[in-house]
């Protein structure tokens, strides 16, 4: 739409303007009646100067028709402004646009010849700033984005945060983005875009700052989270992982746009689907005059992000108010041109040439932390992204009451298509009494946050890069280096024939003469005693340095590596396990089987896939088998515990998939390029899905009917 300049049309309409010193003529009266109680114009004198002015009376017939009935009743409290406010509040003053422009013209002249003493002009001066704050709204091409926008008295009401987030009205999970402003939270919904028309948005509800707290799940009603099941979650990354794969040949291929589109499409359809669906952390957000309202967030990071800055703005507000229709309207069709957030972070949204993010290993070491004022016990958390979503994926030992704690613990990162790292510092309250109860469960206090994107040149080559993340004051100083997956997954024997790591199962096995090598009997035997009730048991990263010492106590077969696992954190104890089944030179279902069981798990006929499935595993040989099905039965058992431990059976299959079934690479795939970064493509999802769905299939199975012999091995023998 043509930008409407108020000066612009001033010079254009002269027509109208000499209408409208008609109309302001018999106004010049009003300084004397500033000081009385008498109205500024009499019936007679609106009469008078509507229909001598064909043109004025036509425009505004509507409003005169409404006008004239009030002025016939008017009393002595009355003003000119009080009608005109009431006129722009239902609307009669904006249909059609041009009849908004005109009347604005005619609030700023009156406004102009008003004395700023007279009742009517700070009633003029809203009506005028409502009428402008229109005209501003429908300018949505011609108009660089705002900052803000005025309200009463002249104030600006500034956006200090936007975001889509997911609602949940009555159980069903909406997509909304959220702005905040100066005085108020706006949560608003995006209306979908008809026949080219520019994008609107549609306000949902809003709470002024000053009636604004945060619930605790046990202050308010109990209402359980619908959430999707981890094979749905899975389901749709596994189509996104396709679709990613087939646009980018169709690309190589130079195929028709209507290919691509309706691919694209497809993509952003799932892609939306899973944003929708994995966050799970909830922000209770309440009304002290209202209702409740409750959004999913997928970290602690955004969650106490969103918190932090509306406690911040709450210092300073401190009135209550109320919008009119018309207001909230304003206020929402500016939202357009004051967002900072403009679109969802789906591969449609993205450049061709944007990284895809990083796929193998990060081994970061948190050093220390400095700056804080007072002593605390502190330990900090790390966030990674994956299709989008924040997953919590290590964290330190708690550093006990210091100003300057000296962690010093490195811990391994799996990456897929990560962009970010994350970290927050917490400090951590052992006095119940005082813990803060949230979400049903007990909370620590974030002291600062920080996130450093992962820069595929920077972490490019074989050195640690060293690095400051800054936090509220804090400074908290860390230290990555990055390992492809091609590289990092590359399976290799070891130099030490007599160790266990790096060493086939078989000779293992032989010469411990058991069923079950011992370390992954005694990694068990350690986690069943005091970790099945460990949230993130096996997805939360160890501290890298246990997990070494351990390695070592292993290999060289020490006599107090039972003592040393009783002393060591449980999660370092789970990454042993796993780095075990990760450096087998051959994965644990032979790399001869590995392409048998990746086709049988695609098989739609589900007897032939039991048929298959079952035949293959009873095909391993049988060291393979045994500690395959002692593995088997005790992530069943830790599933079990889910509700405490967070890890589903589905959760295990992730974790474990790709490092039971992972075939032995004959060849690095590093880029011989050292130019390019180290990235892998959405093949490798495919394959890594396809791993952890062949595991699945066997947590998934109540009973694996095996031959006898073998069964009673694992029950019965002493051996293993």
């Amino acid at each position: 739409m043509r930008k409407r300049v108020l000066s612009g049309i001033l010079a254009s309409e002269e027509t109208y303007l000499s209408h409208l010193e008609a109309l302001l003529l018999p106004m010049k009266p009003l300084k004397a009646a500033a000081t009385t109680s008498q109205p500024v114009l009499t019936v007679q004198q609106i009469e008078t100067i509507f229909f001598k002015v064909p043109e004025l009376y036509e425009i505004h017939k509507e409003f005169y028709d409404s006008l004239l009935p009030r002025v016939q009743q008017w009393s002595h409290h009355q003003c000119v402004g009080d009608l005109f406010q009431k006129q722009v509040s239902k609307s009669l003053l904006y249909k059609p646009v041009d009849r908004v422009t005109r009347s604005t013209l005619v609030l700023h002249d009156l406004l102009k010849h008003t004395p700023s003493s007279h009742p009517d002009y700070p009633l003029l001066q809203d009506a005028l700033r409502i009428s402008q704050n229109f005209l501003s709204s429908i300018n949505e091409e011609s108009t660089p984005r705002r900052q803000s926008m005025t309200v009463k008295k002249g104030e600006n009401r500034q956006l200090l945060k936007d975001g889509f987030m997911v609602e949940l009205v009555e159980g069903a999970r909406k997509l909304r983005h959220v702005f905040l402003f100066t005085d108020l939270l706006l949560c608003a919904k995006l209306k979908k875009q008809i026949g080219g028309k520019s994008q609107q948005y549609d306000s949902k509800w809003y709470i002024p700052l000053s009636d604004l707290t945060f619930q605790t799940a046990e202050e308010s009603e109990p209402l359980p989270i619908p959430q999707a099941p981890d094979e749905e979650l899975d389901a749709i990354k596994i189509k996104i992982s396709s679709l990613r794969s087939e646009i980018q040949r169709e690309r190589r291929a130079n195929k028709g746009s209507k290919v691509m589109e309706r691919l694209k499409k497809k993509l952003s359809e799932q892609e939306l689907l899973l944003l929708l669906n994995s966050p799970n952390m909830p922000l209770r957000v309440h009304n002290r005059s209202g209702k409740s309202y409750i959004f999913l967030i997928s970290s602690d990071y955004e969650r106490a992000e969103w918190k932090e800055v509306i406690r911040e703005q709450q210092k300073k507000c401190f009135k209550t108010f109320s919008l009119t229709s018309m207001e909230l309207q304003m206020l929402t069709n500016s939202c357009l041109k004051l967002q900072t957030v403009h679109q969802l972070p789906l591969t449609v949204n993205k450049e061709e040439d944007e990284s895809t993010g990083l796929y193998g290993f990060l081994n970061v070491i948190v050093h220390s932390a400095s700056g804080l004022k007072q002593s605390l016990n502190l330990y900090c958390t790390l966030e990674v992204d994956s299709f989008g979503i924040f997953v919590n994926k290590a964290k330190t030992r708690v550093y006990r009451y210091t100003t300057e704690p000296k962690w010093n613990e490195e811990f391994e990162i799996e990456l897929e298509g990560s962009q970010t790292l994350r970290l927050l510092c917490y400090e951590k309250s052992y006095n119940k009494a005082k813990m803060n109860k949230e979400d049903g469960e007990s909370t620590d206090r974030i002291m600062g946050k920080g996130q450093i994107a992962l820069d595929p040149p920077m972490l490019q080559g074989k050195d640690w890069q060293r690095t400051v993340i800054p936090m509220n004051g804090i400074e908290v100083k860390i230290s990555m280096k990055f390992t492809s997956r091609e590289f990092s997954l590359k399976r290799m024997s070891s130099r030490k024939p007599m160790g266990v790591f790096g060493v086939n199962i078989s000779s293992v096995t032989k010469r411990e003469r058991s069923k079950v090598p011992y370390i992954v009997r005694q990694c068990l035997e350690e986690i069943e005693r005091r970790g099945m009730e460990e949230v993130g048991i096996y997805r939360v990263s160890g501290v890298a340095t246990d997990i070494q010492a351990l390695k070592t106590a292993f290999d060289t077969n020490n006599k107090d590596v039972s003592v040393m696992m009783s002393e060591m954190d449980v999660n370092a104890i789970a990454g042993t396990l796993k780095l075990y089944f990760r450096e087998l030179p051959e994965p644990l279902f032979t790399d001869e089987l590995y392409p048998n069981f990746a086709g049988g798990i695609a098989l739609s006929d589900s007897v032939a896939k039991e048929s298959c499935m079952l035949n293959l595993l009873l095909s391993l040989p049988e060291p393979n088998l045994v500690t395959f099905l002692f593995l088997l039965d005790h992530l069943k058992r830790v599933a079990e515990k889910e509700s405490v431990n967070k890890m589903s059976l589905h959760n295990l299959a992730t974790v474990f998939g790709p490092t039971l079934l992972r075939p032995a690479e004959k060849d690095s795939k590093i880029p011989t390029n050292p130019t390019q970064p180290i990235t892998m493509g959405d093949s490798w999802s495919l394959e890594v899905m396809s791993q952890v769905q062949v595991l699945l299939y066997f947590l998934q199975l109540e009973t694996i009917p095996t031959p006898d012999s073998k069964r009673q091995s694992i029950l019965f023998s002493t051996e293993v």
